[in-house]
This record gives structure tokens, sequence and C-alpha cells, in this order.
């Protein structure tokens, strides 16, 4: 009999109770992730393991892999949890692989079986793949090809494949976020981090209108729907902000150089506004120290104080190299984007905007004020499984 065996890492390290809530919870996404796609499957929690029992062994593996808090997942040979079983097992497998001249390596695992330990489940096992192809060598450090075997008190599991997890938290164990979401590289790399940290996720897009490029729109929905697919059976919502009135003010200023600073501290009133309308915990942007003028360190200290919720920013520390590597494996980088420029942003900025100043703008142009009424402009659309859905 086959199954998908799933492991967990830092789950291990919660107390008692938070590791019985948090693969409670992963177990709930791992079905939600499998109706999505129609797959039948039975699922069991054994003491440190999640088993997925059905017809399509292959693609249940692939699905569960892709599942936050998922480390990695297997195929595996369930059998008896005795020597004789798991070798017959074992030999099985090497035998589809294994061939003269090459190198193997058993690993081995024993919990809650008595009567041998794991070397001797590993030296059993590798005296029977020997018997099967008596020209194969034992390399313990660098072997052609592995087999795990694992005695547990439910039984035996034998494999080896093992798909790679983005490993984290399970979504929905830390509460609910609000991103601001564009239609850059960052800020989809920012929200995935997040998701991948357990946190619920709300997008936020404040809306250029046509201070904005025409493309920028439908790219943020492509990025609201891509990320949706990460969390598949819940819902993603998208709220979109109409952000032409504060633009329309901030472009009759005299001094252009200060824009950036306050288009970003007006996003911040804005979506903090939402943010405890929803009653979320905190912001998550994209920032990343030092990359534009709006991210120097003293720009990053006045901007910050116009939150009035926390801020994560899990980008701050990271090469753009390796933001864009990120986007191109989560499926958010636009290589050919389209017309996303912004007309706004000065071609001098700022990149220590005094404090001062920036409050004596705010207040000549009442931003608290064009912060709640861009706040009542939202527009709502949900995502699903990839896919854009009712317009709220």
């Amino acid at each position: 009999m086959e199954a998908v065996m799933v492991r967990y890492g830092e789950i291990f390290l919660k107390s008692e109770p938070v590791k019985r809530r948090f693969v409670s919870i992963m177990t709930e996404n791992i079905r939600l992730a499998l109706e999505a796609e129609g797959l039948s499957h039975r699922i069991e929690a054994p003491r440190g393991r999640i088993l997925i029992f059905g017809d399509e062994p292959r693609r249940i593996a692939a699905i569960a892999a892709g599942t936050f808090g998922v480390v990695s997942a297997s195929v595996c040979t369930v059998t008896s949890p005795d020597i004789d079983g798991i070798a017959a097992a074992a030999v099985e497998h090497a035998g589809r692989h294994l061939r003269s001249g090459m190198s193997f390596a058993v690993r081995a695992r024993r919990t809650g079986v008595e009567g041998f330990n794991s070397q001797e489940l590993a030296a059993a096992v590798g005296s029977a793949v020997l018997d099967r192809v008596p020209e194969a060598t034992v390399d313990l450090t660098a072997p052609d090809y592995e087999v795990f075997v694992e005695a547990r008190e439910f039984g035996g599991l034998v494999y080896d494949e093992k798909l790679g997890g983005p490993g984290g938290l399970p979504y929905g164990t830390q509460g609910e976020v609000m991103a601001l979401l564009s239609e850059g590289i960052d800020s989809p790399v920012a929200s995935w981090l997040m998701m991948r940290r357990g946190c619920r996720m709300v997008h936020v897009h404040m809306h250029s209108g046509r201070f904005g490029g025409a493309d920028v729109e439908e790219i943020v929905l492509r990025h609201h729907a891509r990320l949706s697919a990460w969390v598949p059976g819940h819902p993603l919502d998208l709220l979109i902000v109409d952000m032409e009135p504060f633009f329309e003010v901030i472009t009759a200023l005299k001094e252009p150089r200060y824009r950036c600073i306050l288009c970003k501290r007006f996003m911040l009133r804005v979506a903090s506004i939402l943010a405890k309308d929803r009653g979320a915990y905190a912001l998550v942007n994209g920032d990343n120290l030092g990359q534009v003028a709006s991210q120097t360190l003293a720009n990053m200290t006045v901007i910050a104080p116009a939150a009035s919720v926390p801020v994560l920013r899990p980008l701050i520390g990271f090469d753009k190299e390796e933001i864009v590597e990120r986007a191109r494996a989560i499926g958010t980088f636009e290589a050919r984007p389209g017309s996303t420029g912004c007309t706004v942003a000065p071609r001098y900025p700022s990149t220590a905007a005094p404090a001062a100043t920036i409050a004596q703008i705010e207040e000549e142009i009442g931003a608290e004020s064009l912060a709640a009424r861009a706040a009542g402009t939202v527009r709502r659309y949900r995502a699903k499984n990839g896919e854009i859905g009712e317009v709220r």
C-alpha cells in the first residue's frame, strides 16, 4: 500500500498544545488544497508525521509539498513495522533505481517499536539490498542512491524520493495582516514571506489612476491571483484605494522632492485605517533598505510614524537579486510588465527629508482628512485557488 508522508520542521519545537493546534491547521490546509484539485483522500496524523492515503499519491504529494509549514513530502510504501516487511519494501524500491557499480545508503529511523534499534534496522535493510544488487557498494557519505526506512508504532515506511516544501508555519496560525501590494517585484514577495510565516493575508493596493501606468491594476490583480494559489481553499481579499485626489494635491506643491515621502506616509495612514477596520494586527510592505530614495534609513524613520499599527518589512535586508529569485520561484515575477510608470515621482527625490517639514506640509494639505476620504473609496476583489472571483 502506498501513502504520502508529510514532514514538518520547526513545529516540532512548539509545546504539545501548540504543536497539536498547528498540525491540525496544516492538515486542514492540505485537505483544502486536495479538495481544490478534486482529489479524494484520507488524512491521518500520527505523532511526528502526516499520512495521506488516496488513489493518486504522486499528485497528492506534489500538492501537499506546496503547503506552508511542509518541509517535504514523499510517496511511501507502508508496511508492517518489522524488519522483514521493511526490508522487502526497501529491496523493491532499490531494484527500480540501484544498478551494478552504484553506491547506496540506508537511512533508518525507529520510534515506538521494540526489538531492534535504528542501526540494526539499517544493517538488515542494507544486507537485503546487497543480496538483490551484489555489485553495489555502500557509501554513507555521498551515495548515488538513498533509501529511507522508518519503523513506527503505526507501521513501516519506505521511500527514496523527497519533494521539498516551502517550510515556515501553517497558514492561518498567526492572525491576519494587511500587505500593501503593488505592480512591482518586491511587495508580492513580502506578502508571500509573511504568508509563509503563518499570517492570514489581505492585500491593499493604492491605485494611482491617471498618475500611473495603464497596466498597473491588471498586474496587481495577477499578483493577487497568483498569491492566492499558494493558499488553496482560502479566499484572499484585495482592497483597491483611489489615490488620484491625493496625487492631485501633492503634484500642485511647489517642492517636488518630498513627494515620495508624503506618498509613503499617506499610504501607511490609509492602510492603517483599513487594517483597524478589519482587525488586522499589522501592515506588511516591500521596503528594502537603501534600494530607492524613500527607503534610506533616514527617510524610513520619517515615514514609519505615519502608521498607527505595526509595520513588518520582511525584505529589509535582502539583496535585489535575492528578491528577484524568490519572485521567480513563487510565480510573481513579471519580465515585461508593460506600462507601470509613476508620473508623480520627482526626478531628484530627497534622501533625508526633515520630519518637521513633512509634518508642516501634511498639515497644510489636510493629510488626515484626505486619508479618511481615500479609505472610503475602496473597491473589493476576492481571489481563490489562483483565480479572481466576485467583486464585492
